[in-house]
């Protein structure tokens, strides 16, 4: 199976920009019809392709997607979540990160904080976070794939505080919690006296690439402020969310021109 035949396909339905059937891709790329009916089905079964009724003809898949999103660069990520966020950080008083998925961990790469100097607020630093103790990780972490959950919770879960949670129970039942609320908290589970709370951006069907969250000392980030910041985040997240994928559209659109 050759690499430059798959691109080829994945190419053709990229730049059609709208449902294709298997002869217009066979049309386009010339290749053999059992040959490309072939590679059709392996791109399906993978998820890089996806086929809609009524007819089965082929978009590209969430899987693809995924891969596509996943591969805007942190200033694009930026670009669309900075302004909510320093928004929110000037209306609330506290330090707001961006966080993303990234070689089977989460990195936090981009904070607002507020501009009156007269406001004290923690900065919550940039850098990797540990999968089970931190809600920009958690946040992700409980809308992924069951395979990758499983991974994290049989691993060995370091104990920053005498709060973190270090059994695969407990963190399972908290990746149920956080998909029924919506948001992730971390209350002094990496450092006594921080907490944090973050919602995840979810694009489409393709689970949470990113997430967003607010940091503050656990007498400023009272459980009642956590929950109405939780709120907050999660329209923030859609708004991120969306401008993402207009993001990823306008780069579609240049190349289909």
């Amino acid at each position: 199976m050759h690499l430059d035949r798959l691109i080829a396909i994945l190419e053709a339905v990229s730049v059609a920009g709208r449902p294709v059937s298997s002869a217009e891709v066979q049309q386009v790329t010339n290749l053999p019809r059992p040959t490309c009916y072939r590679l059709l089905q392996t791109l399906t079964d993978q998820r890089l392709l996806t086929q809609v009724p009524p007819d089965g003809r082929f978009l590209l898949g969430e899987r693809f997607k995924r891969i596509a999103l996943m591969g805007q660069t942190d200033g694009d990520v930026r670009l669309a979540a900075a302004p909510i966020m320093k928004d929110a950080a000037i209306e609330m008083g506290d330090a707001f990160f961006l966080s993303r998925f990234r070689n089977d961990g989460v990195e936090i790469i981009h904070v607002e904080t507020p501009d009156d100097p007269k406001i004290s607020f923690i900065h919550p630093g940039l850098g990797f976070r540990p999968m089970h103790a931190c809600s920009c990780s958690k946040a992700i972490a409980a809308f992924s794939d069951a395979a990758f959950q499983e991974k994290i919770t049989s691993g060995k879960l370091k104990a920053y505080t005498a709060l973190t949670k270090t059994s695969a129970g407990q963190l399972k039942a908290e990746f149920e919690q956080i998909r029924a609320r919506g948001y992730a908290e971390c209350v002094e589970e990496i450092e006594i006296g921080m907490s944090s709370v973050a919602a995840p951006v979810r694009i489409g069907e393709i689970g949470a690439p990113f997430s967003i969250g607010a940091m503050g000392s656990v007498r400023s980030l009272t459980p009642e402020k956590r929950a109405r910041i939780g709120e907050e985040l999660q329209e923030m997240a859609i708004q991120v969310g969306s401008a993402l994928q207009v993001n990823y559209l306008d780069r579609d659109i240049q190349r289909a021109g």
